[in-house]
């Protein structure tokens, strides 16, 4: 299993209809299997979000985010 305890990762390609950009840092702790995330960073004034972690590395994962216009948002990222 990969171990994303103390990590920060920045994103490579985004969706050009996202609100994440390569401006945006991650921070991941882990704790078992279960995987908590805080970002920020362009857009996006505040993000969290939770997944499991399977053997092979795969994260099952919902999220949170608050925008630079106010609008709270969530979904699933897989």
């Amino acid at each position: 299993m990969i171990n994303y305890h103390d990590r920060r990762f920045v994103p490579v390609r985004t969706s050009p209809q996202g609100e994440v950009n390569e401006e945006v840092e991650f921070h991941y702790q882990q704790h078992g299997n279960v995987v908590t995330c805080s970002y920020r960073g362009g857009r996006i004034v505040q993000g969290q979000l939770i997944a499991l972690v399977d053997a092979e590395g795969r994260l099952d994962m919902r999220y949170h985010q608050v925008n630079d216009r106010g609008e709270l948002m969530t979904g699933v990222c897989r």
